[in-house]
């Protein structure tokens, strides 16, 4: 098969890989094996694709539709199969094969072509809220995933960094780490979380009208999963005059909906938004950084 990785995989992970890794450059090869070994045929590499990992459309031996997932180690596909087999199809793409080879998943088809953020937005944030209340559930005995704390310890590490050579966005760091302080400080039950979740995760679908995909999960309080739904479509809250007081109901009206506690959402959203924004000036793209750190400026 004739293969080239999507532009914007590969600029994503040009942005943060480390020095020697070879993902990339092994990627052919990778799928060449991976489609030999479950005898697939490939239809296409979908595109552009995410900025984690490679999609391949595929319809396995029998014909049946399906979705070939390949990621490298660094975006945790492990952990993402692990949560997926949890979930076993409420809410979330069902996993097609009891086993996997590490960095791979075969994955049922749904439509990727077509998204929640396809719809009109008070509508797209209806239908999203609800298909992540789905996956709030109690995570297994044992589980291997990492926790809010853990993961939000790793970001406020880089964050403090950021803010040393950043006086710009320095006092919105302070704000996102004593607000993470507080709200770790009393943390209310733990659920499976998403843990990267918006409108786009979330595609059409035929056993369901809408089911997510790309979880990088987590278990903690349901509001720090909710909180990167309240920032989506950032770009068209910037542009609008109203952008604050928009902000201010969105928050209002998710909480509100998926029963968790506005000031807690408020909170998680704020530092949520800050640690975005500090990556992405990080690794060179400025004009995300402006947009999510004037985001956050308003929380």
């Amino acid at each position: 098969m004739v293969f080239e990785p999507p532009r914007r995989l590969v600029r994503a992970l040009g942005e943060t890989a480390p020095d020697g890794d070879d993902w990339l450059e092994e990627l052919p090869r990778t799928v060449r094996r991976a489609v030999a070994l479950r005898e697939l045929t490939v239809e296409r590499v979908q595109a552009p694709g995410g900025r984690s990992s490679l999609v391949v459309l595929v319809r396995t031996a029998d014909g049946t539709p399906a979705v070939l997932k390949l990621a490298p180690r660094r975006a945790r596909p492990e952990s993402e199969r692990a949560a997926l087999a949890h979930w076993d199809g409420r809410g979330a793409v069902r996993l097609l094969e009891p086993f996997t080879t590490e960095g791979e998943l075969l994955l049922e088809r749904l439509h990727p072509d077509v998204s929640v953020r396809s719809l009109p937005e008070a509508k797209a944030l209806l239908e999203a809220a609800g298909t992540l209340r789905r996956l709030w559930v109690e995570p297994p005995v044992g589980h291997p995933f990492e926790t809010v704390a853990e993961r939000t310890g790793r970001q406020a590490a880089a964050m403090r960094a950021g803010a040393e050579t950043d006086p710009e966005a320095a006092p919105l760091v302070d704000a996102a780490l004593a607000v993470r302080e507080e709200l770790l400080a009393e943390p209310p039950e733990a659920r499976l979380l998403h843990g990267t979740f918006r409108q786009s995760k979330v595609l059409a679908a035929d056993r369901m009208p809408w089911l997510a995909v790309g979880p990088d999960p987590v278990v903690g309080e349901c509001a720090f999963d909710l909180a990167r739904l309240v920032r989506d479509r950032v770009e068209d809250l910037i542009a609008q005059t109203s952008g604050p007081s928009t902000t201010r109901r969105r928050v209002k009206r998710l909480a509100e909906s998926l029963e968790v506690d506005q000031e807690r959402l408020r909170g998680w959203t704020l530092f949520r938004a800050v640690e975005s924004g500090v990556r992405a000036r990080r690794v060179g793209r400025e004009q995300d950084a402006e947009l999510l750190l004037e985001f956050a400026a308003w929380l």
